[in-house]
């Protein structure tokens, strides 16, 4: 079998939509799990964060697991493709469970919330470290590698664009009420009355209001708190009438106000892009091939490969810089809905503000190829990092009313910031060729377990920053008062603290080995020496 085969179109499609299909969930649960869990699941934030920090503790010991399965396992399909069919619906399932919102008790939740992340973590490893590690055996030139890298993350960002785009305009329309609503002009004021009940009980109820959402008081004392905005999550009894004070809205009538049962929105909208996303997993199993094999005369040897993934310094070097860029991003992408939702007032506005970055991201993702052609990898990875950390700063100075500054920001920081994953999962592949060049040992899956593991357990991170920075101004998704004090730890969030950690990845990127010339001449010498073993073999 040609190793260093150049991969159709069709086979590149086919390999990007796993990563789209990865990323329905990643970006799904980065995005939207904190948000659900604070405002609509009603944990609080300090709790959601240690969470999500405790829950992906343990990933190094899955991942690394992982990763040594991997290379040991052996089907007529290859190492790494089985996994990706045997874990798709699971993945799907769990999906759906992670969004779903039982009528429990406050530790009943927590016990919940848990079970389910923990468990979707176990999947997501068991498919994804194998899915990664696939594009290392796919083909032995790293040029070749580098195209394949950007298609997929193209697959990534398009699948984060199907979610974030798609799921709040679903979360619309599956969990709207049918409620009964009458609105009447207040005389003398420019501001309405509204009255609205819904036929059945609604825990987690929201109001939402077309071309933005308002704001507007409590007419009479229904609900505990008398001013709101419309962002606040409040039970709704059945049949029962809640009488509101809107404005900053012209010309209101009853067609422009919904009523959302957000649980079922939630969860009927995850339900089905989880069905998407097992689709696109036995596509990428059904489109793909393996084509790059370990050394003939390489013995299984699990203490062996330990100790050189260890001694590997790329890995080592990539590792740490995976951990804090999947900080960086994952703060950014945790905040984002809240940012909307309590800062500017429009959280549908945070759907479209998602779906411009995501285009964004698939721009940088196809520049990865020719600018590392010019620059190298190494290089490349640096001038990203600053670029996007220091235009991400100016988020800083952006008020609620600047939404086109926001939007221009937010592109401009992403299309640099997307080629961090590009370039991670790339350079892993070159740090198996270094493993292979260097030792003679080629263990592809345990060292992909460091972009897995650099991706769970930096998002772990990121939601522990996000719920303690939250928490220290107060926060509760459900109190609105406590929503207004903490937008200054939204604003923080949203600029300058994830810059930090890209600044801080930056400097550590300059102690990575492999340079431009250093793999042109690895790649040469790997072919060279597969080369001689091919003939020999003939």
């Amino acid at each position: 079998m040609n190793q260093n085969v150049k991969i159709s179109i069709k086979e590149k499609i086919g390999y990007a939509l796993g990563d789209g299909a990865a990323n329905i969930a990643w970006r799904g649960v980065s995005t939207f799990l904190f948000i659900f869990y604070t405002d609509v699941f009603g944990i609080d934030p300090v709790s959601v964060g240690l969470l999500m920090l405790v829950a992906r503790s343990s990933d190094g010991i899955s991942d690394v697991l992982m990763g040594v399965i991997g290379d040991r396992s052996n089907s007529k399909y290859g190492k790494f493709r089985p996994w990706i069919l045997w874990t798709a619906v699971p993945l799907a399932l769990i999906l759906s469970l992670l969004f779903t919102a039982p009528e429990l008790g406050e530790q009943g939740k927590i016990v919940y919330a848990y079970i389910t992340y923990i468990l979707f973590t176990l999947i997501y490893t068991a498919n994804n470290i194998p899915y990664g590690a696939l594009m290392a055996v796919m083909t032995g030139d790293d040029k070749e590698r580098t195209s394949l890298g950007s298609y997929r993350m193209v697959g990534a960002f398009a699948g984060g664009m199907l979610v974030q785009g798609a799921l709040l305009y679903l979360v619309v329309f599956f969990g709207n009420v049918n409620p009964k609503i009458d609105v009447a002009e207040i005389p003398n004021s420019s501001n309405y009355e509204i009255t609205v009940s819904a036929p059945l009980h609604v825990e987690s109820a929201r109001i939402k209001l077309d071309e933005g959402l308002g704001k507007f008081e409590w007419a009479d004392a229904t609900i505990d708190d008398k001013e709101a905005s419309a962002t606040k999550s409040f039970q709704m009894e059945a049949n029962k009438e809640y009488r509101l004070v809107v404005s900053n809205f012209e010309n209101l009538t009853s067609e422009n106000i919904t009523i959302i049962n957000q649980k079922q929105g939630y969860s009927k909208s995850m339900y089905l892009l989880s069905v998407f996303l097992a689709i696109f997993m036995i596509i990428t199993f059904l489109t793909t091939r393996e084509r790059v094999l370990p050394p003939k005369n390489q013995e299984t040897d699990i203490k062996k490969d330990l100790k050189q993934l260890f001694k590997n310094r790329p890995w080592a070097v990539l590792l740490v810089i995976g951990l804090l860029f999947n900080v960086y991003t994952a703060i950014k992408q945790g905040i984002v809905v809240i940012y909307f939702a309590h800062y500017l007032h429009n959280e549908l506005l945070a759907a479209s503000f998602m779906v411009a970055l995501t285009l964004a991201s698939i721009g940088g993702a196809m520049l990865v190829a020719p600018l590392s052609k010019k620059w190298g990898k190494k290089k490349l990875f640096i001038y990203a990092l600053l670029f996007s950390a220091a235009v991400n700063c100016l988020f800083v100075f952006c008020g609620p009313q600047d939404t086109a500054a926001i939007f221009t920001i937010g592109i401009i920081s992403e299309a640099a910031s997307a080629m961090f994953p590009t370039l991670l999962f790339v350079m892993l592949g070159d740090a198996a060729d270094f493993s292979e060049w260097k030792n003679g040992r080629r263990a592809t899956g345990l060292i992909y377990s460091a972009g897995s593991l650099a991706t769970k357990f930096g998002g772990g991170i990121a939601g522990a920053i996000i719920g303690f920075v939250l928490s220290s101004f107060n926060y509760n998704g459900q109190d609105a008062a406590a929503i207004e004090g903490a937008i200054p730890g939204m604003i923080m969030l949203m600029s300058w603290i994830p810059a930090i950690i890209a600044f801080g990845a930056a400097g550590i990127m300059l102690f990575y080995p492999l340079s431009k010339t250093k793999m042109d001449e690895i790649t040469q010498d790997l072919n060279n020496k597969r080369a001689n073993e091919l003939s020999q073999t003939n």
